[in-house]
């Protein structure tokens, strides 16, 4: 049975994050550990943090990120129309260069939804 898209990509990043966090670099450690609790819950909830993270990741046109951001935001239960106010914005502020990753954003998205 082929793989779909979500499966690819969390495969690979598990794999890879394996291998990183194996090499027990003391910078690379800390720089993943800086990034897992900057979204941890606090004075803006971790919603609203994954949005921020998406619509940001979008903005700087960063496929691996919007696909791990809509991960969780489907983890949290984010509705679909949440998420394409979220790719309005991030598309508002990046311009159309931006629509080529909406496009990849929303098939992810799909996919997530099964």
């Amino acid at each position: 049975m082929e793989k779909n898209i979500v499966e690819e990509f969390n495969d690979y990043r598990a794999k890879m994050n394996e291998k990183i966090l194996g090499s027990n670099n003391k910078v690379l450690k800390r720089l993943f550990n800086l990034d897992t609790n900057a979204y941890q819950e606090g004075a803006v909830d971790v919603v609203t943090k994954e949005l921020i993270g998406m619509a940001c990741s979008m903005v700087l046109r960063c496929d691996d990120c919007v696909r791990y951001h809509l991960g969780k935001c489907h983890e949290l239960g984010v509705t679909t129309e949440q998420i394409f106010e979220v790719f309005a914005i991030a598309d508002l502020i990046g311009g159309t260069i931006v629509i080529p990753h909406l496009r990849r954003a929303v098939e992810y998205w799909e996919t997530l939804q099964g």
